[in-house]
């Protein structure tokens, strides 16, 4: 149903959300692959779909020898139909304007962060895919540290590998592990349709537990 990476994001941004890729993910046994709640878009509209780029950070305290560690080099070599994905405290911002523009001029298709973002005009300006836990000005300079880059990663029980799908809406953001790509999407697919004509049974009078045993989808 799709050719390349670049038609497989185009498809799961017009035809799919977050709901029916998870009910799927719940049917193949994966319980756990949203991130955390608090990970949300910065605006309602936004929407991420992607491969992960998956960057480890750390906390520090105070100045380093290296001040943010490997962030300007994970940044500098992100390709085009990825996406940013990091996990963090909350002590300070991990994302940020000119992260933004860096990522987005080299073809990165968005940001997700366990942690704030700062720059929020600045960000919103560029009309690009951020989704973090909110908005905190202060820096990480003094507070995170990268220390490795295209490398597995957990946040807070959801594992991530690079090239593994991320996706996110305005309900959430969850990793689909690229094994099981297309088997979900495919699925995820037919289940929107599906429930695309649930809807219209309900609206046409249809109650909800006739349409359940009918479709089995609710």
């Amino acid at each position: 149903m799709w050719k390349n990476d670049s038609e497989l994001f185009a498809l799961m941004r017009e035809k799919l959300y977050t709901p029916v890729v998870g009910d799927i993910l719940d049917e193949l046994g994966h319980y756990h692959q949203f991130l955390p709640r608090d990970v949300q878009a910065m605006t309602t509209n936004m929407i991420v779909a992607g491969r992960a780029m998956p960057v480890l950070t750390c906390d520090v305290y105070g100045e380093q020898e290296k001040p943010f560690g490997l962030l300007t080099e994970a940044l500098d070599q992100i390709e085009p139909g990825e996406v940013y994905i990091s996990a963090g405290s909350n002590s300070s911002a991990l994302w940020g304007e000119l992260l933004t523009a860096t990522a987005r001029t080299r073809g990165g298709v968005g940001a997700v962060v366990n942690g704030p973002h700062r720059d929020t005009p600045q960000v919103l300006a560029q009309n690009w895919p951020v989704f973090s836990t909110g908005g905190y000005a202060q820096d990480s300079r003094v507070r995170t540290s990268v220390q490795n880059f295209r490398c597995p990663i957990e946040i807070e029980g959801v594992w991530i590998e690079p090239g593994d799908l991320v996706f996110g809406d305005q309900d959430g953001v969850l990793i689909v592990p690229k094994k099981l790509e297309k088997q979900v999407i495919e699925k995820a697919l037919e289940k929107a349709a599906k429930e695309n004509v649930v809807r219209k049974a309900i609206e046409a009078g249809m109650s909800s537990t006739d349409a359940l045993k009918k479709y089995g989808v609710l």
